[in-house]
């Protein structure tokens, strides 16, 4: 019986390892596309520095992709076991299912006690550290945000294009001011200037040489009924503020980058009311880290409550073919999830109690889970 036990385990095991690193591949890729590559390629961050940070982004994708892949590695193993009549081979040797699957359930466990120190430990110092290392990387050349040939939307209601930059002196530059709505109310035109950083505002700046200021009427910048006022620009120098960008100096903690025993100490601190504080504030605070602490918790939990519904699902599907239990995987992962984000929706509504809601979903998938598996056994 141990060799029986030992040959489902291990190909659970590398099935799930295996689409854990596929489903992680894939949200590091999205997140890099969106927070990394864009500063890569302008050269603002180094390759070592791009490694570094894709490695402090790994929990942060692990945290979503732990529960998908043990749910897809389950049902592939099974899927095919089942379709090769290995499970009736089983049965067919007096073994219940249940005693099949005790392998199994070892490893959703395992899983779980994994996702609890992923969610609650590392996923949050990374992900603090992820946040400072990107913005240290990006704050020590700031002059590199002008990269040449494109249109540079970082400063806040400015637009700033740079035909050619070498060093600190820089030609064919124009800058556009916005308003409120985007709007373009100011253009300006450079043959060439100077960049330079002033660290005491947090800003570069530019000085002009050979500059046309064009300005439009503020109220009705898109007006064609007058001309816009066109002069040489007699500034010596324009800034660009860089706060949209780099924000302050000290990462402010989101509730979710909060370790397990920093989150229950905010939790306990806002239990406490504040004599004249905002009462309205402390309860809507107080239920985010609520939403926070327990959507950690069932996150990892999670890992369990698939392996519950993927065991009968895989013996009951009997596929061979991997597309079609990943479709099968995904379909349950985004149903999960879904049921989660609608319970994060009530956060305005603490009477609600959306923290308790967020383990509907498992409660659901391991109802099913038992349901089936009974259906599965009796059959």
């Amino acid at each position: 019986m141990g060799l029986l036990d030992r040959h489902i385990f291990k190909n659970v095991l590398f099935t799930c390892l295996g689409a854990v690193g596929f489903f992680t591949f894939i949200m590091m890729a999205a997140n890099a596309l969106k927070d990394l590559v864009g500063y890569f390629l302008s050269g603002r961050l180094s390759p070592g520095t791009m490694a570094e940070l894709l490695f402090w982004l790994m929990p942060y994708a692990v945290m979503y992709a732990l529960p998908m892949g043990i749910l897809c590695g389950v049902l592939l193993v099974l899927g095919r076991m089942s379709a090769e009549s290995e499970i009736t081979a089983m049965r067919a040797a007096g073994l219940g299912l249940w005693r099949i699957a005790r392998p199994i359930y070892v490893l959703g466990a395992t899983g779980l006690v994994c996702g609890l120190f992923v969610n609650l430990q590392f996923m949050p110092v990374a992900r603090v550290k992820y946040k400072q290392e990107l913005l240290n990387a990006v704050r020590t050349d700031p002059k590199a945000l002008l990269v040449p040939k494109t249109f540079v939307r970082e400063f806040k209601r400015m637009v700033v294009y740079v035909g050619e930059r070498q060093g600190d002196i820089v030609k064919d530059v124009w800058v556009w001011r916005l308003d409120a709505e985007s709007r373009v109310i100011s253009c300006l035109k450079a043959e060439s200037g100077r960049i330079s950083f002033d660290d005491t505002d947090n800003s570069l700046v530019f000085t002009a040489q050979n500059a046309i200021l064009e300005t439009r009427d503020d109220k009705m910048p898109e007006s064609f009924t007058e001309m816009p006022t066109t002069a040489p620009y007699e500034s010596s120098s324009l800034k660009f503020p860089l706060e949209k960008l780099f924000g302050q100096q000290v990462i402010n903690r989101k509730p979710d980058w909060l370790t397990f025993p920093v989150l229950l100490g905010e939790i306990e601190r806002l239990k406490q009311p504040v004599v004249g504080g905002d009462e309205v504030a402390r309860v809507q605070a107080l239920t985010k880290h609520r939403i926070v602490l327990q959507d950690k918790l069932a996150k990892a939990v999670a890992v369990l409550a698939f392996v519950f519904i993927a065991v009968p699902l895989g013996i009951k599907v009997s596929r061979r073919e991997t597309s079609a239990n990943l479709v099968v995987a995904v379909a349950l992962a985004l149903a999960y999830y879904f049921l989660t984000e609608a319970a994060k929706w009530l956060e305005a509504y603490p009477q609600a109690r959306p923290d308790l809601l967020l383990w509907l979903p498992n409660l659901i998938f391991v109802y099913l889970g038992l349901r089936w598996m009974k259906r599965v056994q009796s059959a």
